[in-house]
């Protein structure tokens, strides 16, 4: 016996919702149908696929392995039917994206004449943290990624499209806003400031402590870190220190009118945005259709 396509398919959902009663929401079939199938499949392999301990479903080792060859599969079908489509002068299919959270200012708006140009392109955006989306990655769970700080870990194929430098930012009511009138203040100043900060971790944070580092700066001190762009120009707009951020996030989030950006030695820091995929991942047409949109940015005067 083989096992089904649809049996595949609910037990992929299962594995990635962690729950059966989650699966057969998403599926909009019941919990004991779902549950069938799954007893069903692993009857088919000879096998059990899950394990449960406490609350939690886990996956054994040969669920492991049978969730990686279904991927592989249910990739392959998607490929074969978007070349069908491409064939007929379509551009149809699917698109999963994920993004660091820096990158939603400026991703929506590219995905927007995206799906403009190819409505029936369905597009999944997935917006996480830089921690999170290295999982998506080690997982193999997107087709794209957009992200500026690339891990080493992970053989990627990799292409900058975009400028992403990180500028100082503060109230206009602080004490080193009204000293930098006129001239840019030394990069050391900053040790005497307090920071509002993305999380520990987080590429943007990362690439700040290596710039201050390259630059004798080890004593700074962070006040107060939060996960959320947002938060933090509103914190820092309240008075509570200076923050460091991708211009991106200044230009398409509605700065607080009492925000100013300061002017600082060796500053702005340099960075790039990276279109990446996995390497030896076969994109579908697409997925290569966006990346192509992207790249042709780096064409565009700035």
């Amino acid at each position: 016996m083989r096992p089904t396509l649809h049996q595949l398919e609910v037990f992929c959902e299962v594995a990635h919702r962690g729950s059966f009663t989650r699966a057969a929401e998403h599926l909009s079939i019941s919990q004991p149908t779902v549950s069938g199938q799954i007893k069903q499949l692993a009857q088919t392999v000879g096998l059990p696929l899950f394990e449960q301990i406490g609350r939690r479903l886990f996956l054994t080792e040969a669920g492991e392995a049978l969730l990686a060859s279904s991927r592989e599969m249910f990739d392959s079908l998607d490929r074969f039917q978007m070349m069908i489509d491409d064939f007929q002068g379509k551009k149809r299919g699917k698109l999963q994206i994920a993004v660091v959270t820096t990158a939603q200012y400026i991703v929506p708006r590219l995905l927007g004449e995206f799906c403009q140009a190819y409505p029936d392109v369905d597009v999944s955006l997935q917006v996480t943290n830089h921690a999170c989306l290295i999982e998506r990655m080690e997982d193999n769970r997107d087709d794209l990624y957009i992200i500026s700080h690339p891990p080493s870990h992970i053989d990627l194929e990799l292409e900058p499209f975009i400028d992403n430098s990180l500028v100082v930012v503060t109230s206009r009511s602080h004490p080193l806003a009204q000293r930098s009138t006129g001239t840019k203040l030394p990069i050391r100043k900053l040790a005497e400031a307090e920071f509002v900060m993305r999380e520990a971790g987080s590429g943007t944070r990362r690439a700040i402590e290596r710039h201050f580092a390259k630059h004798g700066i080890t004593n700074v001190c962070v006040r107060l870190e939060l996960s959320s762009n947002e938060a933090i120009t509103q914190a820092v707009a309240g008075g509570l220190g200076v923050t460091i951020l991708s211009r991106h996030c200044l230009e398409s989030v509605t700065m607080h009118p009492d925000l100013v950006q300061l002017e600082v030695t060796h500053f702005p820091i340099p960075g790039q945005w990276y279109v990446a995929h996995l390497h030896g991942k076969q994109l579908s047409i697409v997925a290569k259709s966006f990346r192509d949109q992207l790249l042709a940015m780096r064409l565009i005067p700035a």
